[in-house]
């Protein structure tokens, strides 16, 4: 049995494991890579013969983890792509979204590049279309969590509730190779214990092997005075109060619907002034509808509210803006406002000309509420560089810059370990990925001290002979 590690090893994006196992042949995961010293690798030829796929497991709907799907389709894939039914339905927005903001990124940079006079590094048109994302919509497949799902004669597939957003998963594969059973857990993205409107994440007892993530592998989260709520009121009131705007990074799954649930509750509550809330991303609306369809992943504490009559996703004053001419008009707008806008990193899409219009003004804030991989416009910021580039030109930072880590949709280095923690006995091997160099090296020190595992930080295109 071997596998091979094409992605998220030692850098954070572009999650994609290939497992071999008695002539069976899966992918897990199939991310885009996104930070930018790497971005070179999204236009490389698939390590892999996608012709010879069994099928593709996903953990959930990320751009870096499920991204690359289409473009695999573009060079010969046709099994199956299997995933819970949460995070199909959210795969098909992400990828049309990203096939809509390569074509839009690809003419706009077109069009500065002729005016400017100059070539770009890397090729000038989409990795994929919204065809080839059509063709892949048939092949995606629906799994319930706790399901045994049968790939192969010899391999089967369960997906565990990972906490991390809606419809995400840890997924277990169960092999027999030469009679002998093996069982292989890939941890996805773990989530947060005790955050709203999901469930926890699943705690898993048995183990041959794992491949576990470690994004913030050194890192607890940051606590300062008070929760989520008193951070993000503090910083609202402050900036409003100044006759600033709010302006907020989001990813379109998971961080925007829990800020537009802890806004709720501000709201309703006094603590924040009835300023405009734009919720500025077509592909954010349309995920807060998949939320409302797909209430069988909410929490205990979701269910209440829903059974009090309290919606915990929508309020007054909360703008769903949808078109370009819309979105343009946020930016004429007299007063004060809190606009949340795609890409959480700041890579592409609406949120550079929000950004543009105001990082400028030392009124405003630049509020993150989500990791920033290095390399990304969004890490630029929040490592407080004082000039950074958007849409082609060099832009001061004059706004307050500030991050709420409690918004992570990851577990910190206390959250791993107590993952690790629900172990009956150690996996024969532990392999540490989706997390930079530094941060995997971290916690591959702090668990050898303190669990005595065998752990590997692996190698980009490394393949592992599993014994």
């Amino acid at each position: 049995m071997k596998l091979q590690f094409l992605g998220a090893t030692r850098q954070v994006t572009g999650s994609q494991y290939y497992v071999q196992s008695d002539g069976v042949k899966v992918l897990i995961e199939c991310g885009m890579f996104q930070e930018r010293e790497f971005l070179a690798r999204n236009w490389e030829p698939s390590p892999v013969q996608p012709k010879d796929l069994d099928a593709i497991l996903l953990t959930h709907a990320h751009l870096d983890h499920c991204g690359l799907v289409p473009k695999l389709v573009q060079e010969g894939f046709r099994g199956s792509i299997i995933t819970t039914g949460a995070s199909a339905d959210l795969v098909e927005l992400i990828l049309r979204d990203s096939a809509d903001i390569q074509a839009e990124d690809a003419a706009y940079k077109k069009r500065r590049h002729r005016k400017e006079g100059r070539r770009s590094k890397y090729p000038v048109k989409p990795l994929y279309t919204l065809r080839d994302v059509e063709r892949t919509l048939p092949l995606l497949h629906h799994a319930a969590y706790e399901e045994v799902v049968r790939v192969g004669d010899d391999l089967s597939v369960v997906f565990h509730d990972a906490g991390h957003i809606l419809g995400s998963a840890m997924i277990e594969l169960r092999l027999r190779e030469n009679g002998r059973p093996r069982r292989l857990i890939f941890s996805g993205d773990i989530g947060q214990w005790d955050k709203p409107i999901i469930r926890d994440p699943t705690a898993t007892a048995e183990a041959d092997y794992v491949v576990m993530e470690s994004t913030y592998g050194n890192r607890d989260h940051q606590q300062r005075v008070g929760d989520v709520e008193s951070q993000l009121a503090e910083i609202i009131n402050r900036t409003i109060g100044e006759g600033g705007n709010v302006v907020v990074p989001i990813f379109a799954i998971e961080r925007a619907q829990e800020l537009v649930y802890h806004l709720s509750r501000l709201l309703r509550a006094g603590l924040i002034p009835p300023v405009p809330v734009f919720l500025d991303s077509p592909m954010a609306a349309d995920v807060t509808d998949i939320f409302r369809r797909h209430r069988e992943c909410f929490d205990l504490e979701a269910w209440q509210l829903i059974t009090a009559g309290d919606s915990p996703l929508s309020f007054p004053g909360l703008k769903m803006v949808r078109s370009v001419y819309d979105s343009k008009k946020i930016n004429r707008h007299k007063g004060s406002a809190i606009i949340m806008a795609t890409s959480g990193m700041c890579t592409a899409g609406r949120i550079k000309f929000h950004l543009r219009q105001n990082i400028g003004r030392p009124e405003c804030t630049i509020l993150f509420a989500g990791y920033q991989a290095r390399g990304t416009l969004g890490r630029q910021i929040l490592d407080g560089n004082p000039d950074v580039r958007i849409h082609g030109r060099q832009r001061h930072v004059k706004a307050w810059v500030e991050q709420i880590h409690g918004f992570s949709g990851h577990a910190d280095r206390g959250g791993l370990l107590r993952w690790l923690g629900y172990f009956k006995n150690p996996p024969r091997r532990l392999f540490l990925t989706h997390g930079e160099e530094d941060e995997s090296l971290a916690l591959r020190k702090s668990i050898r001290d303190e669990l005595q595992w065998d752990v590997t930080v692996p190698e980009y295109r490394q393949t592992v002979e599993l014994e």
